[in-house]
């Protein structure tokens, strides 16, 4: 055995050894059709004697014969040059001897004799017989697996092309050197055969030389030295093969039929539709061309896979064609000429029908005879499928001399016999195929509504039991499974689903495995035994493990008795993921099933299957699998996924006289009047301000109308957005200026007024901007935004070229643990975190945003302004996010149903805003800091709604992980929350927790560093590649959150390993401490909710650290605190000395609201440094 045989030393249809080989076979087939139809014309003319040499009938089967017997005589030993040899030396050395037994025909011609010419076809069938084997043989080792239906329809359409290329050739040859052989001429006789013969010949021979070095499959192989027992032994080497054996009839049966067509054409041309040699030629082009045509429509329709579905549908068109050419052939009228007759152009029709057929029946057999066959005895199983075919070819051969000569059948009733046929053919390749032959005509009428993409195929084993295991989204995805996958998957499905009339058949054929969940354990078991049963014979069996299609779009708890099936089988499970179905009609986007409109057409599908998980036994570690596959969706549909500036445009434009944004100040824009000021101060900017080659530009805007304005504006004209934070100090905002290389600040004389800021760039007044705005601007803009399509428009502005990870923003984190570093997000961080969060919260076109957080904030920047602009929903923006009485307003006048703020904002506006204020209140969505239980149940109290908690970071676009309020994804079978986490992964997230000293991977409910992978990791930090390399490894973003991580996929964050003490080798944590401290000394009647108490740490020479409790004046004494916190049963390692109390007039915050740890740590150092 050489497994080396296995080895592609070129992958792809387009490399140069795969182009080689097809321009090889191409002329091969050429000369071999040329040369044995210019002999068969040269026997069979009568020329000025009263008798021809041979009469046609004879002429047309000794040239089959001649032609069809070497495959008999020498398929043993062409399977032996195929396995023992290099394949490509034996393809070499078959093109050299064409060249001789070309130069050896024309001598034939100049003899005259007819034998002889007939003895060299016979030499050609020997050198075609001999190239065989080697040319099939080499596909599987020049093309990937997923590329052999593919292939072969390019070498059936290359094959049928020259064969009717071939085939005119030869009688064309004829017409124009009509040589009498018995009256032969010299060389200037037959100049045009012998140049065309000998040429053809000749560049095949070169063409071979492109293929590249093939290893030999059985280099240790012997000669067979006595051909009858070793074809034998290779016959019974194809027949014990079942599948293959069938295959090698199907494909016997093709050139079978194809012979008798072939041989009959001429017959059929020139009795029935009165045609001359050439025109015949040319009606045996239409036949062969819709082969080829055929063939290549059996690769592209085969999808990268093997599609044995094809063969039923292509024999039912063979029979019907072959009928219909009968009854076109007695409809000719022989007094017209033929070109005149309906029936001559019917006939023509029905030919390439047939044609077509018969390429579709093939092409599907042929790649499922290499794909199939042993590698190391490719070879020789090929050689015994030639013997087979041929033996079938030669049976033709003389089953056609029998039915037109003693039966005298006309050549149309020959079409019939052929068709009829073909009939039990039909039967019994759907009684063996019946899935196959369903799956493919639901996939082919799905292709008019779906674009399926499918990735990872090889990850599935092409036999032996397995177990695939995919997420659930849609009605569909058990059919789109089964419909992609090469071979067979038994689905499980409850049996309330599978048991009708109707489907029930359909099911029982597909080896649906029914559940029955209502009769019990016990039924569920059997048929999980069944299952079972069935991965242990070899078979492929498919589940949702999360039992239900999903409601929110976030994948669901798996069921744990999905490992049973795989139980002592040794059998892999293999991860499965189906992306983009939701948002399609069969899942529950919008909150129902089907009656909705399909967002695309034809809507894009998404199908990988991923490597086999390596512990079959954890549920868990599965999951993750069918998770990182979600995750892996994304990157592959990156670059077809429109950007966040292109959806704008639509959104805009599908809302042009909708209230699109809003702000305090007053100012309100429809879709139509945003798109006009976004262009109108677009050509401002490039007219008066921006050169063509400066890419970032800042922004120093509070939320509100003008802030998005500025932000749209250079979105679409493909420049980065930097939103400058205020609340740091001048020092910090001209460190992110120059970082960014920033030479212009858009602001306003307004703001500037209330935050004087001295700029290291020219400021850019939007009020300064208005005054230059011309008539023209206006009326272009105008234009654009109302009447010209969003598709022209978006190429007008070249939106189309930008590519997923081009910069769309660069965002600096607050600095709460050091100096700012500028995060880079693009286009697709940006996009797919509003994907998300758009699936997620069902966002429509009733939702009001109330946009409080400012754009420099990544949740202000992606959630409260770019969330609005490319959805449905609308915005209204305030500047001040603790101005609870004017929220209340703007909630009340603008009907706001989602507020996001952290839990600091919620006290306030639960003490600021009125009930009836916030009556329209739907979704609250809290993150930055824990939610306190009593606050969120106080909210709820008064506003009827329960804040949902949600993780993330500047450096996720924000949003990774989330919470999904029931009536949010309007489902009260699927939890979408869990008091006490900040909920699961997002939509193609994966969250996955280490162990923080070594970085192995964790398990369920285990303490660990959490790690976010995803389309909304950031780019990375600008400038910055080293502690971009510490954040992000391997695709992996180290939030530095320590979190468990439950059987469900529900995050807990259990601390902040910044916010860790190590003291006498023990962790302790600062927020636990914290929050229990916050409830000590929390003030219920304070007039604003207020931040009082703080931990951070100092290093200790004894301990290695130390607590240091940093607060405001107190009510209560330090002893009282600690003697709280010792009943609150924590250790006594997690109690702060009472020397380590700070009393401060301020907690240093940032602008945000967030503590500022960086702040915090330098006062607690500078108190106790000594």
């Amino acid at each position: 055995m050489n497994d080396s045989a296995n080895k592609t030393p070129a992958l792809g249809v387009g490399s140069a050894s795969f182009i080689g080989l097809l321009i090889t076979q191409g002329l091969g087939a050429i000369n071999d059709n040329m040369f044995r139809w210019y002999v068969v014309n040269l026997a069979s003319a009568q020329f000025d004697h009263p008798e021809p040499i041979l009469s046609q009938e004879v002429a047309l089967s000794l040239g089959l014969a001649s032609f069809t017997i070497p495959y008999l005589i020498f398929a043993t030993f062409a399977g032996f040059l195929a396995d023992r040899f290099s394949k490509r030396k034996v393809i070499v050395g078959c093109k050299i001897a064409e060249i001789v037994l070309m130069a050896a025909g024309i001598f034939g011609v100049m003899i005259g004799n007819v034998y002889f010419l007939f003895a060299i076809v016979f030499l050609m069938g020997t050198q075609s017989a001999l190239f065989g084997p080697a040319k099939f043989g080499s596909i599987p080792e020049l093309v990937r697996d997923d590329q052999i239906s593919t292939a072969n329809g390019f070498m059936g359409l290359v094959t049928v092309v020259a064969s009717a290329i071939g085939t005119f050739a030869g009688y064309l040859l004829f017409d124009i050197s009509p040589t009498d052989l018995r009256n032969p001429g010299g060389l200037s006789d037959v100049w045009l055969p012998t140049t065309a013969l000998i040429a053809t010949a000749a560049v095949g021979w070169l063409a071979s030389l492109l293929i590249a070095r093939l290893v030999p499959a059985a280099p240790d192989r012997k000669p067979p030295l006595n051909p009858i027992p070793e074809t034998y032994r290779n016959l019974h080497l194809l027949f014990s093969n079942r599948p293959l054996l069938r295959t090698s009839l199907g494909i016997a049966f093709f050139w079978f039929l194809a012979s008798i067509a072939n041989m009959n054409i001429n017959t059929y041309g020139e009795e029935v539709l009165g045609l001359t040699k050439t025109e015949i030629g040319g009606v045996m082009v239409v036949l062969v061309l819709g082969v080829g045509i055929g063939s290549v429509l059996a690769g592209i329709w085969s999808g990268g896979k093997v599609e044995l579905g094809l063969v039923p549908l292509g024999a039912f068109g063979v029979s019907v064609s072959s009928m219909l050419l009968f009854y076109a052939g007695s409809q000719v009228d022989p007094g017209l000429a033929a070109s005149q007759q309906d029936a001559y152009w019917w006939s023509n029709l029905w030919l390439f029908a047939l044609g077509l057929s018969a390429g579709l029946f093939n092409v599907p057999l042929e790649s499922y005879m290499q794909h199939r066959s042993d590698p190391n005895a490719r070879g020789v199983i090929l050689a015994a499928n030639n013997f087979v075919a041929f033996t079938f070819m030669l049976a033709a051969s003389g089953l056609f001399y029998l039915m037109q000569g003693p039966l005298g059948l006309s050549s149309s009733e020959i079409f019939l016999v052929a068709g009829l046929g073909t009939v039990p053919v039909i039967v019994y390749a759907f009684g063996v195929l019946p899935q196959a032959t369903i799956r493919f005509i639901v996939w082919l009428a799905s292709m008019t509504i779906y674009r399926i993409r499918v990735h990872g195929r090889e990850n599935v084993s092409k036999e032996g039991g397995a177990l695939i295991v995919a997420n659930h989204v849609s009605w569909l995805d058990g059919i789109l499974m089964t419909m992609m996958s090469d071979r067979p998957i038994r689905m499980l499905a409850y049996s309330d689903y599978i048991d009708g009339p109707g489907i029930g058949w359909l099911t029982r054929t597909f080896g649906v495995i029914g559940i029955k969940a209502e009769d019990g354990p016990k039924a569920i078991m059997r048929s999980l035994k069944t299952a079972q049963k069935a991965v242990a014979n070899g078979e492929l069996v498919g589940i949702f493990a999360e039992g239900q299609i999903t409601r929110t779009g976030q994948l669901q708890p798996f069921q744990r008795g999905m490992t049973r099936i795989v139980d002592k089988t040794g059998a892999p499970i293999i991860p499965c993921y189906l992306d983009e179905l939701w948002g399609s009609i069969f899942s529950f986007q919008g909150g129902r099933f089907f009656w909705k409109w399909p967002k695309k057409w034809p809507y894009p599908i998404s199908i990988l299957f991923g490597k086999p998980v390596a512990n079959t036994k954890d549920v868990f570690a599965v999951r993750q699998a069918v998770e990182q596959l979600g995750v892996d969706a994304v990157e592959k549909r990156a670059a077809r996924t429109m950007s966040p500036p292109r959806l704008f445009l639509r959104r805009c434009k599908s809302a042009l006289f909708r209230k699109k944004v809003a702000d305090s100040s007053g100012q309100e824009l429809t879709g139509g009047k945003l798109l006009t000021g976004t262009l109108v101060f677009k050509r401002l900017l490039e007219k008066h301000v921006v050169a063509p080659d400066e890419k970032m530009v800042g922004v120093l805007l509070p939320p509100s109308v003008g802030g998005t304005l500025a932000n749209t504006s250079l979105a679409i004209s493909g420049r980065v957005a930097v939103n400058l934070n205020y609340t740091l100090s001048d020092k910090d905002v001209n460190f992110c200026i120059d970082h960014c290389g920033i030479k212009h600040v858009l602001t306003s004389r307004r703001f500037m007024e209330k935050k004087p800021i001295e700029l290291n760039a020219e400021p850019i007044f939007l009020e300064d901007l208005k005054e230059k705005i011309s008539g023209a601007d206006k009326i272009c803009s105008l234009l654009e935004s109302f009447l010209l399509p969003a598709s022209i428009l978006e190429r007008k502005l070249g939106l189309t070229k930008s590519q997923p990870d081009d910069l769309m923003t660069v965002i600096f984190t607050s600095g709460s643990t050091g100096n700012p570093k500028g995060v880079m997000l693009s286009h697709k961080n940006v996009g797919a975190n509003i994907a998300s969060a758009d699936q997620l919260f069902n966002i429509n076109e009733k939702d009001m945003l109330l946009g409080v957080l400012p754009f420099f904030h990544s949740f202000g920047y992606t959630l409260m302004m770019w969330l609005p602009l490319t959805t449905d929903a609308s915005a209204v923006y305030h500047f001040n996010p603790l101005d609870g009485r004017q929220i209340g307003k703007l909630c009340e006048k603008h009907d706001v149903t989602i507020v996001a703020a952290t839990p600091t904002f919620l006290k306030t506006y639960l003490k600021r805003c009125e009930k009836e204020q916030m009556k329209s209140l739907d979704l609250a969505i809290v993150g930055a800091e824990k939610l306190p239980h009593s606050l969120g149940e106080a909210f709820e109290e008064k506003f009827g709604v329960y804040p949902t908690e949600g993780f993330g970071a500047t450096e996720l676009s924000p949003l990774a992980i989330a919470n999904v309020p029931a009536h949010r994804c309007k489902s009260d079978t699927q939890a979408g929350t869990k008091l006490g986490t900040v909920g699961r992964a997002i939509p193609n997230v994966i969250a996955k927790v280490v162990d923080v000293d070594t970085g192995e991977d964790l398990g369920a409910d285990t303490q660990g560093l959490l790690k976010i992978k995803g389309p909304n990791v950031m780019l990375g930090y600008l400038h910055e590649e080293e502690k971009t390399a510490e954040a992000i490894e391997d695709g992996w973003y180290n939030t530095g959150d320590l979190a468990k991580i439950d059987e469900d996929g529900f995050v807990e964050i259990t601390g902040r390993l910044s916010r860790f003490s190590k003291i006498g080798g023990e962790m302790v944590p600062h927020i636990k401490i914290e929050a229990e401290l916050t409830r000590i000394v929390d003030n219920p009647n304070a007039e604003e909710p207020e931040i009082r108490v703080a931990v951070t740490s100092v290093p200790d020479e004894k301990k290695g650290e130390r607590l240091i409790v940093v607060h405001k004046k107190l009510e209560k004494t330090i002893d009282q605190i600690r003697e709280e916190l010792a009943n609150a049963e924590f250790p006594n390692l997690w109690i702060p000395s009472a020397d380590s109390f700070l009393e401060v007039e301020e907690i240093p915050l940032l602008g945000t609201g967030k503590l500022d740890l960086r702040g915090l740590k330098q006062t607690a150092e500078h108190e106790f440094s000594a």
